[in-house]
């Protein structure tokens, strides 16, 4: 049995400037449309976490010295809340997001969270929150926590005056229009991480370095960019948002080892665990970029696909560097077998559909 210690404050709402929650048929754009409510708490080195609230959702008021604006002291999580077939709400994995939180913060010398207390504010939330969570099929209600230092102060330091807060967004289908392949372009010239530095940590730092590569890759018409190593751009780590998969013949999944600079992903886990429960053949090694695209031409590889928690799955039709096209299983079109079955059965799990072994689903109503 956990044992919450931390007392939460739920304030009352200005009726006045409450919003309209999602209605069915909606359409809702990922991260523009927000919640009533959010949760706050601050940490001081005094009183350690204290000041814990729900709150009406509002902007934040922050000295034009603070920490988090000169030298990034700030990390985040993704994860969501799912509509059930008995009109209830559940959320996925919401401890791991939480354990991975704290692995994050501890890298940037942040404060760490009690894993009860977090636990207890995010589903009282989300439980005052409900009618915020679409029903419509493929919408949930993204969850963003998110941690960062406060002190007005211009001067590298571990800080002092930290907010942990959680704002919660409605979102429609990822896949507005059928489950498609995306296309990705290797990125040969600018790296994400490197061992030792960021890579591991869920921090806003990361998706900073990421843009500029993403953005060149989209004029050129592709939808992300594969990332390599940071030492010797050989081996394949992630792509864009999300962890990658490879898939040989038809029993057996290999995905980059975690090596401290790739985000171990809560859906990546997901995935390995859901395929070895499977009978499948899982690896987790070591990918020379140039060996992945002779298997995918010689058709050693027939499926590649990427996870995370927005798209959950996203198959890829095609792999690019070079100028060369290298498609994935022949058809660039079509998403593979093993792919197809594996979002299947991950948001048959989310949404209630299907049973879950696992124990990932966690009931607020």
């Amino acid at each position: 049995m956990t044992t919450v210690k931390l007392k939460i404050t739920a304030k009352e709402l200005d009726k006045t400037k409450l919003k309209k929650p999602p209605v069915p048929g909606q359409k809702l754009l990922f991260g523009k449309e927000f919640s009533d409510r959010m949760f706050i708490m601050r940490h001081t080195p005094a009183k350690g976490w204290h000041e814990a609230e729900i709150r009406q959702y509002d902007n934040l008021s922050l000295s034009p010295a603070a920490l988090v604006l000169h030298y990034a002291p700030e990390v985040f999580e993704g994860l969501k809340a799912y509509r059930q077939p008995d009109g209830g709400v559940a959320m996925f994995r919401p401890k791991d997001n939480f354990l991975r939180m704290n692995t994050s913060a501890e890298r940037v010398c942040l404060p760490v969270l009690d894993i009860d207390d977090a636990l207890a504010a995010l589903t009282e939330l989300v439980r005052l929150e409900q009618k915020w969570v679409p029903s419509d099929n493929g919408a949930s209600l993204y969850i963003r926590p998110t941690m960062i230092g406060v002190d007005p102060y211009i001067g590298l330091k571990e800080p002092e005056d930290v907010w942990f807060y959680i704002i919660m967004s409605p979102v429609g289908a990822y896949y507005a229009h059928g489950f498609e392949p995306v296309s990705i372009m290797v990125e040969d010239k600018y790296v994400r991480a490197v061992r030792g530095g960021l890579g591991a940590a869920k921090t806003g730092a990361n998706y900073s370095a990421s843009v500029l590569a993403g953005r060149l890759a989209k004029k050129k018409g592709f939808d992300q960019v594969l990332w390599l190593d940071g030492v010797e751009q050989k081996y394949v780590e992630e792509v864009g948002s999300m962890n990658i998969f490879f898939v040989y013949g038809e029993n057996k999944i290999v995905t980059s080892a975690l090596n401290g600079s790739i985000l171990p992903g809560i859906t990546r886990n997901s995935v390995l665990q859901l395929a070895k429960h499977w009978g499948v053949d899982t690896a987790e090694d070591r990918l020379d970029v140039e060996q992945v695209l002779a298997d995918i031409t010689s058709g050693k590889i027939t499926e590649v696909f990427g996870s995370g928690t927005a798209a959950v799955i996203s198959p890829v039709g095609a792999l690019y560097r070079d100028g060369k096209e290298y498609i994935v299983g022949g058809n660039k079109t079509k998403a593979g077998a093993l792919t197809q079955k594996l979002y299947d059965n991950l948001t048959g799990i989310q949404y209630g559909r299907i049973p879950d072994p696992f124990g990932w689903m966690v009931k607020v109503v």
